[in-house]
């Protein structure tokens, strides 16, 4: 090969790693100074907790910590007031980089209807969980009298009879008329003072039957009248539809006996 060959290519050679070093230094260049300054490399933000906030604070909020966000989607929970954030993506504590949207599920300002469901003819037991199933809840069960213990007759709300399929809102609060199962108990009459003979009218009217009658003290040849001194059940003890009452009579102020058998003052 001649002088001029052997000059040609090392030109050749020497251009070639001119250029090579040109396109290797414009990549460190570009990777490790240009991108990083343009995408803030390394650089991350911590999402703050923005949950149960105000959406009318939000913004300001976000922005002071170089973030932005879009609403989601919405739904309703009594546990949050109105147009308050309920969750939110990406979690508190998550780092991000800058200008990141956090996206926000909204609470609506008047909660979803449900169609009320039919409880009527069904245990209460099955309405406490059909009525939780629909996001309702139980509230005051009324007492009426029949045969069938806690079998739900009618459904109120805010004290209007409630018929099925009518729609209301979430978390409304439903009063329930129930069974008693016939129990059947009344309060026991006071008869305290009253003769004997009509002692038997609020007894019997009462549907009780009048149990053992004890005299106490001398009662013959007496000007007082003779009375109730003492009864049991007590007057006013709730007790059953047929049970019996007891009764001690005596002259009028003589000293009730005792359960142990001394005498106690009236």
């Amino acid at each position: 090969m001649n002088v001029f060959g052997k000059s040609n290519l090392g030109a050749l050679l020497t251009h070639v790693l001119i250029a090579v070093g040109i396109i290797v230094f414009m990549s460190i260049l570009y990777f490790y100074a240009y991108l990083p300054s343009t995408t803030n490399h390394g650089e991350t933000i911590t999402v703050p907790n923005v949950e149960g906030m105000q959406i009318k604070d939000l913004e300001e909020f976000l922005v002071k910590r170089n973030l932005r966000y879009e609403v989601n989607d919405s739904s309703y929970s009594e546990d949050y007031p109105p147009l308050s954030i309920l969750k939110q993506y990406p979690k508190a504590g998550s780092k991000v980089k800058e200008n990141r949207v956090v996206y926000i599920s909204l609470n609506r300002i008047n909660p979803p209807t449900v169609p009320m469901p039919n409880l009527v003819d069904g245990s209460l037991i099955n309405a406490e969980a059909v009525l939780r199933g629909n996001e309702l809840k139980r509230g005051r069960v009324e007492l009426v009298r029949g045969p069938f213990l806690n079998l739900v007759k009618a459904m109120k709300y805010k004290g209007e009879k409630l018929e099925p399929g009518f729609r209301i809102p979430k978390g409304s609060i439903i009063d329930l008329v129930v069974e008693d199962g016939g129990s059947n108990t009344v309060s026991a009459p006071d008869v305290l003072g009253y003769s004997l003979e009509d002692a038997k009218i609020p007894i019997f009217g009462s549907n009780l039957s009048i149990g053992v009658v004890e005299v106490v003290g001398d009662t013959l040849n007496s000007e007082e009248p003779i009375v109730v001194i003492k009864q049991k059940p007590s007057p006013n003890e709730n007790i059953k539809v047929g049970d019996v009452v007891d009764l001690w009579v005596g002259k009028k102020g003589t000293p009730a006996p005792s359960d142990d058998g001394e005498e106690e003052n009236n």
